[in-house]
């Protein structure tokens, strides 16, 4: 059930960053500890890709910039 998540390079990222005309810091972000981003060895500062089926798109992809969950 979960979509899959894939961690970019640093050239898909550059290509990413300048498709959309945005900053590393502007992409969304997810957690560390996401069960996800676990699963796929993810470290903050990865950029990960999540591809997913629309039944409107046929394939939706969206980014998310991998960040340290804050302390409590």
């Amino acid at each position: 059930m979960v979509p899959d998540h894939q961690v970019m390079s640093e050239d898909e990222v550059k290509t990413l960053l300048a498709r959309y005309s945005i900053t590393f810091e502007q992409l969304p972000k997810i957690y560390h500890d996401d069960a996800a981003v676990k699963q796929i060895n993810g470290k903050v500062g990865d950029v990960i890709q999540i591809v997913r089926q629309s039944q409107t798109a046929g394939i939706a992809e969206a980014y998310r910039l991998v960040i340290r969950r804050p302390k409590k």
